[in-house]
């Protein structure tokens, strides 16, 4: 039980410090996406401040979680941040739920309960040697780079998600480096511990993540982001903990169509209450949505044509990226 109220307490931490870190994130200059001055400029910020004692405290419980359980049952629990993300969105923008978003409220509970059920999470499995450890560590971060990499060529919209898909990787590999070290800690102490690498893999993992995270907050709305962080970290977080921490699954084929049915809903239900209006856009469609927003002055731009520039005025293209040279 105690587990089960550790990683709920995670995920609401987590899903409300993502809303508030988005909201600052869209103030922040264009020309800080993948920068390291975007983490500078948003330490200024009060609101992103807040979000992110929200997102360590949520860290902080889910490694607690992680101690005391398998990282393929914490996971699934930790998807469930989307549900406290939209009830914070719900207040902002005054939207209800409706049947979208009631449907992926059910699809997402189901989801991790089929998979918890049917999966029946264990540990105590013989760990992997260092050859399968690295080949799945190495996996994951190529993925990233390619996702990162991708995402440079594309779009705003389509580079936040590609961003936040590797941004949900590198935590799950996170967590289940996390679990490692904390097992560590407990059995060999914090001497032997910081004799490893693990643990500076986790922080290097959780920094890179959080530049990553909060340049798709910037550059699009939250819902073209969180749906795919929050559906990639159980994933690669399950993955990892199965390839090389010895965390067991029932594998009967009727155990494992539930697992491969759970997941799947688990991903459907992410995706269809992010894309739910009770999702913050920009922060011009959340003003427009509680009526705060001022007339514009017949002189003023449109929001499009804003958009299109960058914060310092320069011309930038559909990336955001300064085209006044061209």
């Amino acid at each position: 039980m105690a587990v089960f109220l550790l990683a709920l307490g995670a995920a609401c931490c987590l899903g409300l410090g993502f809303v508030l870190q988005q909201h600052a994130a869209q103030r922040a200059p264009r020309t800080d996406l993948l920068h390291w001055r975007l983490l500078l400029d948003l330490m200024r910020m009060p609101e992103w401040l807040v979000g992110t004692g929200f997102m360590v405290s949520g860290l902080l419980l889910s490694a607690l979680a992680l101690n005391q359980g398998q990282v393929s049952l914490v996971e699934p629990l930790l998807a469930t941040n989307l549900l406290f993300a939209m009830a914070l969105s719900r207040v902002l923008t005054r939207q209800t739920l409706g049947r979208s978003g009631w449907a992926g409220v059910l699809l997402l509970g189901l989801g991790v309960t089929a998979f918890i059920v049917a999966g029946q999470p264990t540990g105590g499995g013989p760990p992997a040697g260092e050859l399968r450890h690295w080949l799945v560590v190495g996996t994951v971060v190529g993925l990233t780079l390619l996702l990162v990499s991708l995402a440079r060529r594309l779009p705003l919209f389509e580079e936040a998600t590609l961003l936040a898909l590797a941004a949900g990787l590198l935590y799950g590999l996170q967590d289940a480096l996390t679990r490692t070290t904390t097992q560590r800690l407990d059995h060999e102490g914090l001497a032997a511990v910081l004799r490893t690498w693990q643990p500076y893999a986790v922080v290097a993992a959780g920094v890179i993540g959080l530049l990553l995270v909060q340049s798709a907050f910037e550059a699009a709305p939250l819902r073209m982001s969180l749906p795919a962080l929050t559906a990639a970290q159980p994933l690669a977080g399950i993955a990892c903990a199965v390839g090389f921490l010895g965390d067991r699954l029932r594998v009967t084929p009727g155990a494992l169509a539930w697992q491969a049915a759970g997941l799947l809903a688990i991903v459907i239900g992410v995706i269809v209450i992010g894309r739910h209006p009770a999702m913050p856009g920009t922060v011009r469609e959340t003003l427009e949505s509680i009526g705060a927003l001022p007339e514009e002055e017949p002189g003023d731009k449109s929001e499009q044509d804003r958009g299109a520039r960058g914060r310092d005025g320069t011309d930038r293209d559909a990336k955001g990226r300064d085209r006044s040279g061209e």
